[in-house]
């Protein structure tokens, strides 16, 4: 028998974990410059920027794969309260030109982050 609160949880890991995913194989491609100078300018050493990939590849292949799920979340969480703290501190009461929260997408995946840390990954999994 299917069991829809497991089925749920199989869609919303796979949901972050994906969407996050392809924000951390651009960082890939692309490198992480960007980032560095977010913490040059914060005075925070650069070489933290390659801690994104622990945030945006690793951690959500943890999700995906439902494999110590509860840490990837938790390291998904971190990693956007960082970005946000580093980026996007002055959009936080902003709204975007289409009326949306300025920082809905970062919201989604911190929430939804969230809410895997309290839901655990259901019975779809990897078996740890």
């Amino acid at each position: 028998m299917l069991d829809n609160a497991d089925l749920g949880k199989l869609i919303i890991r796979l949901t972050l974990g994906c969407l996050l995913l392809f924000h951390g194989i651009a960082k890939l491609l692309n490198g992480v410059g960007f980032i560095e100078g977010q913490l040059a300018s914060h005075g925070l050493p650069t070489v933290l920027a390659y801690g994104v990939y622990i945030g945006e590849i690793l951690a959500p292949l943890m999700v995906i794969l439902g494999y110590q799920t509860r840490i990837g979340a938790l390291i998904i969480v971190f990693n956007m309260l960082v970005a946000i703290a580093l980026v996007h501190t002055h959009e936080l009461l902003a709204l975007s030109r289409s009326g949306g929260w300025a920082l809905e997408l970062q919201g989604f995946f911190l929430f939804t982050a969230l809410a895997v840390i309290f839901l655990g990954p259901g019975r779809y999994k990897l078996k740890n």
